[in-house]
């Protein structure tokens, strides 16, 4: 497909995502167990970094996460904070973090994690931006 042709489809989808109230930042301070972290994008800058320069590091970023169980059902999905950030209950038990992709990037890989009772699981998850 020509780049032509996919603008109007990229087009329509631009507004269609700007008309959606989007995924609400989930948070719970009364719950047992769950996982916490933040979720950083990089690298920020292309080509190599020189030792000691801190104006490339890896940024935060706002993502939706969708929490798979072991038989890849979705049990939730949920969107970071604008810093990254998150907290979300889960019982416990062993469930999939699955990072939504941007479009066509940033990636993250999935992760399988632990959850046990009356803790949270810390976790970051670490997107690749694509620049070399």
């Amino acid at each position: 497909m020509t780049i032509k042709r996919l603008i109007p489809f990229m087009m329509i989808l631009i507004g269609l995502c700007a008309c959606t109230q989007g995924i609400p930042v989930v948070s719970s301070s009364t719950a047992s167990s769950g996982i916490e972290g933040y979720v950083i994008a990089g690298p920020t800058c292309p080509g190599p970094v020189r030792i000691g320069d801190t104006g490339c590091q890896d940024q935060p970023y706002q993502a939706v996460i969708t929490i798979l169980d072991m038989t890849n059902n979705q049990v939730t999905q949920f969107q970071t904070d604008e810093m990254g950030y998150f907290r979300i209950f889960l019982k416990s038990g062993t469930y999939i973090i699955h990072p939504e992709p941007g479009i066509p990037l940033p990636i993250a890989n999935d992760q399988t994690i632990v959850v046990n009772d009356g803790n949270y699981t810390q976790i970051s998850i670490n997107y690749d931006t694509g620049i070399r």
